[in-house]
């Protein structure tokens, strides 16, 4: 673990964590991992199960029990729970709805730091991109980068409006804001943790982020040298 590079990104949802996240680890040749998509694929496997997502025994039991394989790809992203294809299903409705119950249980949460750290620790790229709500406190606090990505509320908003053509806004602030609110009753993901560097990306075009991302990278590594 101590030879990979490990640049961990947390922030609100639309923030642009998974975009430019994605460029940055192309960028560099690194692996990517979008920790939500695993939060995302236990919960579809959980309602897949038919089990009581409030109850922490029972989404703990299908988590145990559960084949797991994420692609790490930036370019290419698959995600599969005992051999089905979920790439599509976790980015349903029913399954955006649940994420939050089962992200509220500590060993739902407990089991899939470990898996996160299993993942950075076997990574066979020179570095890897994890991006997620608290990747920069909880799962990799000794990263080499450790970033904030934020925006304005009104900017996520828009951004979200933009990707959903034809929705109005209402909807999606309430989506937006609702998904923020349940998720940091667990984790604070909108204040930087010290020694986590804060990108806003609010003023910024997509690639001036991801400069701004690489920037970090660099310095960082810089540093590490002299």
């Amino acid at each position: 673990m101590s030879d990979v590079i490990v640049v961990a990104v947390d922030g609100p949802a639309g923030s642009g964590k998974s975009s430019v996240s994605k460029a940055v680890a192309a960028s560099r040749g690194f692996s990517y991992y979008d920790t939500g998509a695993a939060y995302r694929a236990l919960a579809w496997a959980a309602l897949d199960a038919a089990v009581d997502l409030d109850s922490e025994d029972a989404v703990v039991a299908v988590q145990d029990s559960a084949d797991y394989v994420a692609s790490q790809d930036p370019a290419h992203q698959v995600f599969s729970v005992n051999g089905t294809d979920i790439t599509d299903a976790i980015r349903g409705e029913n399954v955006s709805g649940s994420v939050s119950k089962i992200a509220r249980h500590p060993l739902v949460r407990a089991g899939l730091v470990a898996h996160f750290r299993d993942v950075i620790a076997t990574c066979s790229r020179p570095g890897i991109v994890m991006e997620g709500r608290d990747i920069t406190t909880v799962v990799a606090p000794d990263a080499a980068v450790r970033v904030l990505l934020t925006a304005s509320e009104e900017v996520r908003i828009a951004r979200r409006q933009a990707e959903l053509s034809g929705i109005q806004a209402q909807p999606v602030a309430e989506s937006l804001m609702a998904r923020d609110r349940s998720d940091q009753t667990v984790v604070d993901f909108m204040n930087a943790a010290p020694g986590v560097s804060v990108v806003d990306s609010g003023p910024l075009t997509f690639d001036q982020t991801v400069d701004a991302m690489l920037s970090l990278i660099d310095d960082a590594l810089g540093g590490a040298d002299d």
